[in-house]
């Protein structure tokens, strides 16, 4: 299902948020170290959601394309 897809992408979009916040929480308390990792997890949860997204948005088209191997029937005159 395409909408499974897309509710994952969107969890995996949240991920991110959330690890950019606590990354910048941690280059606000001067922890630069610890706000480094986070940015860098925070890196890696955004290109798995954006991946997850294209997925979604590549799965719903198929799904919404007509079929295009029904055998078609000739025209008579």
């Amino acid at each position: 299902m395409a909408g499974n897809y897309h509710v994952r992408a969107a969890e995996m979009h949240e991920m991110a948020a959330h690890a950019h916040r606590a990354a910048s929480a941690g280059h606000g308390k001067q922890d630069h170290l610890t706000g480094h990792e986070q940015a860098q997890r925070a890196m890696e949860h955004a290109a798995k959601a954006w991946q997850f997204s294209q997925d979604a948005h590549q799965k719903s088209k198929t799904a919404s394309a007509p079929a295009t191997d029904a055998p078609t029937k000739p025209s008579t005159p």
